[in-house]
């Protein structure tokens, strides 16, 4: 264990240490016995019987049910996690703007969409378009709306028939998840920008860049690699928020796995609840491991950090600059 003191607190002595061991020992056994005790109740009410754990051995079941349930939400995670981050770039640094008709409408949109509940987000996104009159469905439609409901929003289902607005489950919780997620990612990116220190901007603004260029060029590249725990743990949320597509019936895994395959093989809900739990850990650690090597790669990145200035005898000199006397 190292010697040094740490920000937040000093490095536990040998008295500490020995607490901190008998703590440990102390929290495992009351952990471990209150397993056994939920295992024990579980056997006494048959819980571990072969028939309740045979529906997921069987393949139908899998074909049938969970993995068409996983892929829908994957599905769903995958085009909304892309949307999201574009959407919390765009109106994180929009926050950021000197020009107050781009910086109030931004912060407005920002605060509006974080305020709901995400539940309601889809809840509306599902069933207000579908109650849309054919006169203001038709009448509100110019040529480029048009053309963008036609060519973009059909990607995700959305029709337009004889004035009648139709939104699929798909694209309501994608909505949901895109405005919701995307105004929070937008206050990270804010926070991520100001956390730079002020002077890389202004050393940047003194060898003639331009505000683009110093956010662009220096502010990003060191912000996204500070952002980068914040934006995959968010994104781990809007995976898990996937499930709140229940409302609209959308067939995630959550629906496939929890609601029906209980509901055909003998009521086996718990048995259900942990094979989806189990499959819902399997896809975040994984996500989390990607982030992690992710940020690590960043960091060594050149592009992303900055050689450290005065490293002291022995570090070698900067690029076109000559060796000085205590040059080794």
């Amino acid at each position: 264990m190292s010697d040094e003191a740490t920000v937040l607190f000093d490095a536990p002595g040998p008295r500490a240490r020995a607490r901190h061991r008998i703590a440990t020992v102390v929290a495992s056994a009351v952990f471990l016995a209150v397993l056994a005790a939920l295992v024990w109740r579980f056997n006494e009410r048959g819980q571990f019987e072969g028939r309740l754990w045979s529906p997921f051995l069987k393949w139908e079941v899998w074909d049938g049910l969970i993995l068409p349930g996983l892929w829908d939400t994957l599905k769903a995670a995958a085009v909304a996690s892309v949307l999201a981050v574009l959407f919390g770039m765009v109106f994180g640094l929009a926050r950021l703007s000197d020009h107050r008709w781009i910086r109030i409408p931004a912060a407005v949109v920002v605060e509006f969409f974080r305020a709901i509940p995400l539940l309601i987000l889809i809840f509306l996104a599902f069933f207000v378009p579908n109650k849309i009159s054919p006169t203001i469905a038709d009448s509100s439609l110019g040529t480029f709306q048009r053309l963008l409901v036609d060519n973009f929003f059909s990607i995700f289902g959305v029709e337009i028939n004889a004035g009648t607005i139709t939104v699929p489950a798909f694209a309501a919780v994608v909505f949901g998840l895109v405005m919701y997620n995307g105004s929070v990612l937008a206050e990270v990116v804010r926070a991520g920008v100001l956390s730079i220190p002020k002077g890389q901007s202004e050393a940047a603004y003194s060898i003639g860049l331009r505000k683009n260029g110093v956010m662009r060029l220096v502010l990003l590249p060191q912000a996204i690699t500070m952002m980068m725990p914040a934006i995959v743990s968010q994104l781990v949320v809007l995976l898990k928020d996937t499930a709140l597509g229940f409302i609209i019936a959308y067939s995630e895994l959550l629906q496939a796995g929890f609601k029906q395959v209980p509901a055909n093989y003998d009521n086996n809900k718990l048995q259900a609840g942990l094979v989806v739990a189990v499959i819902y850990i399997a896809i975040n650690m994984s996500v989390s491991r990607f982030a992690t090597w992710l940020e690590g790669r960043g960091r060594r990145s050149r592009k992303t950090s900055a050689a450290t200035m005065g490293g002291g005898v022995g570090a070698p000199p900067a690029p076109g600059m000559a060796a000085g006397p205590g040059t080794l």
